[in-house]
């Protein structure tokens, strides 16, 4: 077996392609989350905050209706 025969050989093996894969978009996912974990927690952040205030109002205004009926 000549070098060009053990180079196609090596070049069409297959075995561990699948976990070499998920290695690299691992990778490429912590990359991009230490590049802009500021903008990400920002984010974040904000989304939670509007989610309490839409909580908190929604709550209000069940309070208010529950007082009303029982009135």
């Amino acid at each position: 077996m000549n070098w060009k025969e053990s180079w196609k050989m090596f070049w069409k093996e297959e075995e561990g392609l699948g976990t070499l894969e998920m290695i690299m978009i691992v990778a490429v996912i912590l990359i991009l989350a230490v590049a802009f974990r500021k903008w990400i927690i920002g984010w974040f952040e904000k989304l939670l905050g509007q989610a309490n205030n839409e909580l908190k109002s929604n709550t209000d205004t069940v309070d208010a209706t529950l007082l009303n009926q029982s009135n």
